[in-house]
């Protein structure tokens, strides 16, 4: 399993220089690697990637993934978000939020929107954070498979939230994620109560394995444990803040050039 370096973010509410990436017969790509939160992902502007080139660049630059921008128009985008294993998945929160960055110094605006198939995040840049509002969130009731119990989440994209000790990702996310249970496959998160409204958690992500903290995931285990309101939860790459609002998300957290 690759793990990434970390650096934190305390508080609430990183560009591989823009190395391209040449192969022959082909125009060099214009790509910048990000890091949010110890999330590290190559954003691809100018290729229209398949399935083996998303997973052959992702190893090649060892990321957690590749955010291929399909259009890009001022403060807008629609992209599509690949796994290491060329597989598409439906919404990165760590995604979209290092697609906020981009658009902001692209466009010079401190307000964007993206879309990823269906579903649209705005996002609001003040400073180094960018808030965005990832759209509803729904919890099912918990669930036990392989004796292991589990709060069913989705935040367009599927999560099992175990309730224990975040050591115990390494066993419980390779069981759960590809389980039949979950056909397409599941994000796997295990978390406890670190003190008032704060939790801290390790996540195992669908078609990746664990990494060192997910917008989605960071969503999805405020929802399971905390409900509505305001809570922060600490992942191995850093601190999200999460607020729920009438079934609705807000994510606040870093991206950066690396």
């Amino acid at each position: 399993m690759r793990r990434t370096s970390a650096s934190g973010c305390a508080g609430s509410l990183a560009l591989l220089a823009s190395r391209p990436t040449a192969r022959r017969g082909r125009s060099p790509m214009r790509s910048s690697k990000w890091s949010a939160h110890g999330n590290i992902y190559l954003l691809v502007e100018d290729e229209r990637l398949t399935p083996d080139r998303a997973r052959e660049l992702s190893a090649q630059l060892e990321t957690d993934g590749v955010l291929e921008i399909l259009a890009a128009d001022g403060p807008e985008a629609e992209i599509a978000i690949w796994n290491p294993d060329g597989s598409r998945a439906e919404l990165s929160g760590n995604g979209t939020r290092i697609v906020a960055r981009w658009l902001a110094e692209r466009s010079g605006a401190d307000e964007v929107k993206i879309r990823v198939g269906e579903r649209v995040t705005r996002a609001r840049i003040s400073g180094e954070l960018v808030e965005q509002e990832l759209g509803p969130v729904e919890v099912g009731p918990a669930e036990r498979l392989e004796g292991v119990e589990f709060v069913p989440v989705s935040v367009g994209n599927p999560h099992a939230v175990v309730v224990g000790d975040p050591a115990e990702i390494e066993r419980v996310g390779p069981l759960l994620e590809t389980h039949p249970r979950f056909p397409g496959g599941t994000n796997v998160q295990v978390a406890r109560a670190d003190g008032p409204g704060r939790l801290v958690a390790r996540v195992w992500e669908r078609g990746v394995g664990e990494t060192q903290s997910s917008g989605t995931s960071a969503v999805a285990v405020a929802a399971a444990l905390a409900g509505e309101g305001e809570t922060e939860i600490s992942f191995p790459g850093g601190t999200l803040a999460v607020r729920i609002t009438r079934g609705n998300a807000y994510l606040v957290g870093r991206a950066e050039r690396v």
